[in-house]
């Protein structure tokens, strides 16, 4: 009996225990879709500026005043710099350039570039950014400034380069750098340097080599500006900090007062109409803890920078009622609809908004800084770097707490242009819906919206608990907001769903496949309608005949133009693999073979390409294309290989007798043969023909969770015991030929192990990195073993890969 009672306590425990983590890279305030999408990057939420996942500050401030003293407890201010000479994103000047090589004297100051070409800057050949356009290999770069002075008080190089530079001040090298500055660096300039400056007229000559994709030159001079004193402020004292699923929560003690800030985004993966809502909540609740009662005010500000790629762009902003909301608006003057595209990018179309219930306790006004408490009327105003400002008067607070919720949303009028037509967010399906009446929506239903969000958030941890630990949980947590915030949500015009990705920090592609493949998990154990979402385009292109090749597209565009592949590469094994196995998982997720059924004569050509040219790959990437190119790689083979099976398993359902008798006499071929050719003594190689490799095959791991049993136990058991032996501090490095990894593939790796201590031993150094890492950025998935560092990528989808664990435990009741 007992025992018994132990087993229902548990039971009890896994069911109903929540806890939530406490630690991340970086922390998630406002999460929607990769370009409404800011964090804060420290672990005191008044330590530092809040940004977009790029980088670039996207502010958020907030203080409260407690007897008149005022605390901080969102934000910080963000340096800012006076202009000496404007760069090209504060001024379009004019200067010379030629493509074709100069004299050797070209950057002297006497040099005549009177027949060089006259360019509008910047130059580049990014959509939407460069005023002039540069395509080719070289340009040499020529402008000339006048000063008036030359002693200033440590000016900075304002320089942006893509991709080698080497810049010349009046005939002399200054600086040079052989990699890429996609964003602006700001850049000491020693005494030394300083002293080139002349009064009068001066030159800089800059020459820059585009080694491929992106390509940029733009310079200017800067000093930091010395901010004129403000009103005594205190750091109100942060007390914790927990992540949910759906939630961030601060404590703060602000003197006599203690404040919750709870920042929710209801990304609720089982209602795609809430999920869809680009409005997030920012509740402050306060209440006196000595038992008496004090006067408080709240001040809240946010940066139009959140509007803007770069903050030197022009915004309108102004207030105004509607459907009882009290609104600041916001957005560029320019409007440029889905005129740019690429990776390192913001929004600069659409409106960004403010909002909470109209009442006479609140004051909304705009002003050209976020200083707390002003005095403000403006209700419209056109400028750079406004701050949309929200006060409200809480009064007289006790022990009994009272709570200000506002809201910031974003309208971006088109998401994403699909092969030529421009399609509006999945929330706008209902033509009668607008931004206000979607607020008013949010507004009312505020209670309902957070009861729903706690539920999810017991539902992410508990199942991430039940079947990992907390340190498991812990990692879900972190990756659940990110995972879906990574995507925007639209329907395409037959009406399917898309739920588009955009490869943050890696190329800036749309709908890549092989990011869609790690991502996958989450959406299957919880929505496989997303995930579907996430394969249509790719079916669509090629069942449409706009991609004509036998193999599966790599991405669709460039975020956020899907109008067809444009990476510059095919991953024919890899992306035939990745589409074929989540087909066939949301087969398996769902109960039923409809979808595959829709698909199966694509799906029947991927696999006749798979059956040939999948086992023994040629020189290709694959998903890790980081790595390089590699023939004979075995874990791309296993990829293959799953591929065949869980095709072969789907013709058997589909009751395609021959398609099934022709591939499972294969695939059993292939599986013995892999055994035999990838054997390495106590591990298997990473390619067939280098036995003192070896690789993390975590394509593997489909084998045992959709059930498949092809490959014996013992090639996992061999594998994971090899694993364990080659482990860092940070993780399992992906293969032998580096120390970085992906921290989602060791989760799929970990979920090879057939015991809770092997998996384990693999998750904890995943874990350990989430809370140790020096890089403080939205998780990235690459990082460096023993530094723990980021090698490259941040804010990626591919976190939802994590999700494998919870996914296999789904698919094991099913």
């Amino acid at each position: 009996m007992k025992s018994f009672v132990s087993v229902i306590l548990l039971t009890l425990f896994y069911v109903h225990s929540f806890s939530q983590s406490t630690k991340a890279p970086a922390y998630p305030l406002v999460t929607h879709d990769p370009y409404f999408s800011i964090w804060s990057n420290t672990d005191e939420l008044n330590a530092s500026p809040t940004k977009h996942w790029t980088g670039n500050a996207h502010s958020l401030t907030g203080f409260l005043k407690v007897d008149g003293t005022i605390y901080q407890f969102l934000g910080a201010e963000s340096p800012s710099f006076n202009n000496i000479l404007p760069a090209g994103d504060d001024v379009n000047y004019q200067a010379k350039y030629t493509e074709a090589a100069p004299t050797d004297d070209w950057m002297k100051p006497t040099f005549d570039d009177s027949q060089w070409k006259t360019a509008i800057a910047p130059v580049g050949n990014i959509d939407g950014v460069s005023k002039t356009r540069w395509t080719s290999r070289d340009i040499w770069f020529r402008r000339t400034f006048t000063l008036d002075k030359v002693d200033f008080n440590e000016p900075l190089l304002k320089l942006q380069h893509d991709d080698d530079v080497w810049v010349y001040l009046n005939g002399e090298l200054i600086y040079t750098a052989r990699c890429c500055a996609g964003k602006y660096l700001l850049l000491p300039m020693s005494a030394e340097i300083k002293s080139k400056l002349k009064k009068g007229k001066n030159v800089f000559a800059i020459h820059v080599i585009n080694t491929g994709g992106g390509a940029l030159v733009d310079v200017g001079i800067v000093q930091k500006s010395i901010p004129a004193k403000t009103q005594n402020i205190v750091l109100a004292e942060q007390k914790s900090v927990k992540i949910n699923a759906t939630q961030t929560i601060y404590e703060f003690s602000c003197g006599k007062i203690d404040l919750n800030v709870t920042f929710t985004s209801p990304l609720l993966i089982t209602d795609l109409d809430i999920l869809s809502r680009p409005v997030s909540y920012v509740s402050t609740k306060v209440k006196a803890n000595d038992g008496k009662n004090h006067v408080v005010e709240l001040s809240f500000a946010a940066s139009t920078d959140i509007a803007c790629n770069v903050s030197s762009q022009e915004v309108l902003a102004n207030k105004y009622v509607a459907n009882n909301l009290s609104i600041l608006k916001a957005g560029t003057t320019e409007q440029a609809i889905l005129k740019k595209k690429g990776d390192d990018l913001r929004i600069d179309w659409g409106y960004m908004y403010v909002a909470v219930a109209n009442d006479k306790n609140i004051s909304q006004f705009i002003s050209d800084n976020a200083k707390p408490f002003q005095a403000g009327k403006i209700a419209a105003k056109t400028g750079k770097k406004l701050s949309l400002h929200t006060v409200a008067t809480m009064g007289s607070i006790g022990s009994q707490p009272k709570e200000q919720v506002i809201m910031l949303a974003y309208d971006d009028l088109c998401s994403i242009q699909y092969f030529g037509k421009n399609l509006l967010p999945w929330w706008k399906d209902d033509k009668s819906t607008t931004i206000e009446t979607l607020m008013a929506k949010a507004s009312k239903e505020y209670p309902s919206i957070i009861e729903k969000c706690q539920q999810t958030n017991e539902m992410i941890y508990n199942d991430a608990l039940k079947v990992g630990g907390a340190e498991y949980a812990a990692l879900c947590e972190l990756a659940y907001r990110q995972a879906i915030s990574a995507h925007k949500l639209v329907k395409s015009p037959e009406g399917e769903i898309l739920f588009l990705s955009k490869e943050n920090f890696s190329n800036g592609s749309i709908n890549t496949v092989d990011v869609t493949y790690p991502s996958a998990p989450l959406f299957l154990a919880y929505n496989p309608d997303l995930l579907k979402g996430m394969l249509n385009g790719i079916f669509y292109y090629s069942e449409s005949g706009k991609w004509k090749k036998p193999f599966a597209a790599h991405d669709l565009g460039t975020y956020p133009l899907a109008n067809g592949q444009t990476y510059g590469g095919d991953m024919p094994v890899e992306e035939c693999g990745n589409m074929i196995i989540l087909a066939a998982a949301i087969c398996k997720a769902e109960g039923k073979t409809d979808y595959a059924k829709i698909h199966w004569e694509t799906m029947k050509i991927w696999a006749d390409y798979l059956s040939k040219e999948g086992f023994d790959p040629a020189n290709q990437l694959c998903t890790d294309d980081f790595a390089g190119h590699l023939a004979r790689n075995t874990n791309l083979s296993i990829k293959a290989i799953v591929a065949l099976e869980a095709f072969t398993q789907l013709a058997k359902q589909l009751n395609e007798t021959e398609l099934y008798d022709k591939y499972e006499k294969l695939t059993r071929e292939y599986v013995t043969k892999w055994q035999e050719m990838a054997s390495a003594g106590d591990h298997f190689a990473l390619t067939f023909d280098k036995k003192d490799t070896w690789s993390q095959k975590y394509n593997l791991v489909w084998d045992k969770v959709l059930k498949l049993n092809y490959f014996p136990r013992s090639v996992f058991d061999k594998e994971v015991n090899y694993y364990l032996t080659k482990q860092n501090q940070f993780g399992l490095p992906l293969d032998s030929r580096a120390t970085y990894t992906k921290s989602d593939w060791i989760v799929w790796t970990s979920v090879l192990a057939d015991n809770k201590a092997d998996f384990d031993a693999l998750l904890k150094p995943v874990y350990y990195y989430s809370q140790n890492t020096q890089s403080r950025v939205p998780i990235s998935d690459w990082h460096d073993t023993k530094t723990g560092k980021k090698v490259g990528f941040q804010a990626r989808s591919v976190v939802g890969g994590y999700f494998m664990k919870v996914l296999e435990n789904k698919f094991q009741e099913k």
